[in-house]
């Protein structure tokens, strides 16, 4: 028999010394993952954790709670506050997705919009343009959308469709109507305990990255465009990045090179995903 340590079997030191090792890397990894504010605060993002953030996007079938995701992204209509309560007990950070720039016929507040803000039908999607000049038209509902999220539990808001002056919207929109219509939501946001996120409009990123806590992406790297978001990451916030084709092998070594959380998902943003691992 092997004598180690202390005149004991090396088979049972190595026995001990795996099981200090593997407290210790529970131990460790308790202390790196940051607090998680109480319900009714807006998510926090501490800058140690920018480049280690796991998450989760999905819109679409039965929500996975079980999914190994420190941020989950959720369509705040179909998830329900006991699905975020879950969620929260599991020390998960939560965005609602809400179309800020666009309404669809079926959602349950469409009649509220007036017809003046209403433009033209967006090709594929059925989604209808907001002129968002009307800034006194649209807010009401709007806000009423964030307090959705935040009744439920949310704590961030990401701000889709807020591009409108990219699209043929039927209005004639330009860069600082968006500008100073993104802007006024990110605030809008703030006033209601919610951490404002800018999905897309890569265009804008370098003047609206002080308004915004965090950002969402699809396919920068694809289109070659990860470069634009620089403002988000090198502010230490978080860009949380997806792409719906290749091989995870390849296009981390670009986005995780850059900073950012990446995974790959389905284009239905269902609950499949892949995830790049973390630096």
């Amino acid at each position: 028999m092997r004598i180690g340590l202390g005149g004991q079997p090396a088979r049972a030191v190595r026995r001990a010394l795996s099981a200090g090792l593997a407290l210790a890397l529970v131990v460790t990894v308790a202390a790196c993952r940051p607090d998680l504010p109480p319900p009714g605060a807006p998510t926090s993002w501490p800058t140690a954790a920018t480049r280690s953030w796991q998450w989760q996007w999905q819109l679409t079938g039965v929500l996975d709670p079980a999914v190994e995701a420190d941020v989950f992204v959720l369509d705040p209509i179909t998830t329900t506050a006991a699905q975020t309560t879950q969620l929260r007990s599991r020390d998960r950070r939560l965005i609602c997705q809400v179309y800020v720039g666009s309404v669809h016929p079926d959602d349950p507040d469409a009649s509220r919009y007036p017809p003046q803000a209403l433009g033209a039908t967006a090709d594929g999607t059925g989604r209808i343009w907001l002129d968002v000049r009307q800034w006194n038209a649209v807010r009401p509902v709007l806000a009423d959308r964030f307090r959705l999220c935040r009744g439920k539990g949310f704590g961030a808001v990401v701000l889709a469709d807020a591009d409108g002056y990219q699209q043929r919207s039927g209005f004639p929109l330009d860069f600082d109507h968006q500008l100073q219509f993104n802007r006024r939501l990110a605030a809008l946001a703030r006033s209601l305990d919610l951490s404002p996120g800018l999905l897309g409009d890569l265009p804008q990123v370098a003047a609206l990255a002080p308004d915004f806590d965090f950002a969402v992406n699809e396919e920068c790297v694809r289109l070659a465009q990860c470069d634009k978001l620089l403002p988000f990451a090198d502010a230490g916030k978080p860009v949380f990045h997806v792409e719906y084709a290749g091989v995870t092998t390849d296009f981390c070594v670009t986005s995780v090179g850059y900073g950012f959380a990446s995974i790959r998902k389905n284009r239905t943003l269902d609950a499949w995903r892949l995830a790049c691992p973390s630096p």
